[in-house]
């Protein structure tokens, strides 16, 4: 899931400084979950919005705002209001606020940070768990990942700076590869450590990244 954060309301005044008709959209998924983008974070900003002198014309959660083609197609109900908007507030994450910016002929605003690939602990707890490298370790890891979980990315094992379990960058951290050494252990692939890994492809993690199934499938298919 991608983890969202409202943005401070002294950053939105100021996207919004120069415009008075205003679109508010949210996502039904990632940015809902995160209690930045649904209906109830919608009302709240519609409210406050009014309440600094700005007129919304129209407020839409997006299912998901990712998506371009559903995106599309839902913009299509507030035509008239977003032909008469200085602006338009994303409440979704930076992806879907992109995704919308495409559809829209106005000026398209983020409402939220987009902080990280993550969990869901509890409502309202999350915790990074991805970095989308795109060269995954999860598979000889015990699903512990390192380029995540390790301050310092390392894939050969611990620094050596870890004290009482804890990362030397942030005692607030478990070390990623004290952790990895148990699962390990406890799952008996403890020989997974003594093989020693390239460095990282990072040429797989250039951006912008694009991917297509059926390119893919008709290469498979002629190969």
């Amino acid at each position: 899931m991608i983890i969202s954060q409202k943005k401070s309301v002294e950053d939105i005044l100021k996207f919004l400084e120069n415009g008075k008709n205003v679109v508010i959209t949210g996502c039904s998924e990632c940015a809902t979950v995160c209690k930045v983008g649904g209906e109830e974070e919608l009302k709240e900003m519609k409210d406050f919005l009014e309440g600094e002198g700005k007129a919304v014309l129209g407020t839409i959660v997006l299912s998901p705002a990712c998506n371009l083609l559903n995106t599309k197609k839902d913009l299509k109900k507030l035509k008239e209001e977003l032909s008469k908007a200085d602006a338009v507030l994303s409440l979704a994450c930076g992806d879907g606020t992109q995704t919308i910016a495409k559809t829209v002929k106005v000026p398209v605003f983020p409402g939220t940070d987009t902080m990280f690939i993550g969990e869901i602990e509890r409502m309202g707890q999350f915790e990074e768990a991805c970095r989308a490298c795109g060269e995954c370790e999860l598979g000889w890891t015990a699903s512990i990942c390192p380029i995540t979980r390790c301050a310092k990315g390392l894939i050969n094992g611990p620094c050596g700076g870890a004290k009482n379990k804890k990362c030397e960058v942030s005692n607030e951290n478990d070390c990623a590869w004290i952790m990895i050494y148990e699962k390990l252990k406890e799952t008996g692939q403890l020989q997974n450590m003594m093989e020693l890994r390239e460095p990282k492809d990072f040429q797989k993690s250039n951006s912008p990244r694009r991917i297509n199934l059926k390119e893919q499938k008709k290469e498979t298919a002629e190969a």
